[in-house]
């Protein structure tokens, strides 16, 4: 798969966990927060259904916040 794509899996992961960085250093429960809300906020739907089918394969390569952040989104 095309790795430079937006929807690419590794492209997400990748996105996703510089998200996770920027949000870190406001600790914990406000990093998973605004993780969830910028993902919501700025992804278009296709790439939020191609991270949610990532985390349902179980996450691989996602940060810790990320997947919380992620997974509480999907809720």
């Amino acid at each position: 798969m095309d790795t430079h794509t937006s929807t690419s899996p590794d492209r997400l992961i990748y996105m996703a966990n510089q998200i996770g960085d920027f949000f870190n250093s406001q600790g914990h429960d406000h990093a998973v927060a605004g993780i969830a809300e910028h993902i919501k906020k700025f992804w278009d739907p296709r790439m939020r259904k191609k991270i949610f089918e990532h985390l349902d394969a179980g996450g691989a390569g996602l940060k810790p916040n990320v997947l919380q952040a992620i997974a509480l989104l999907k809720k």
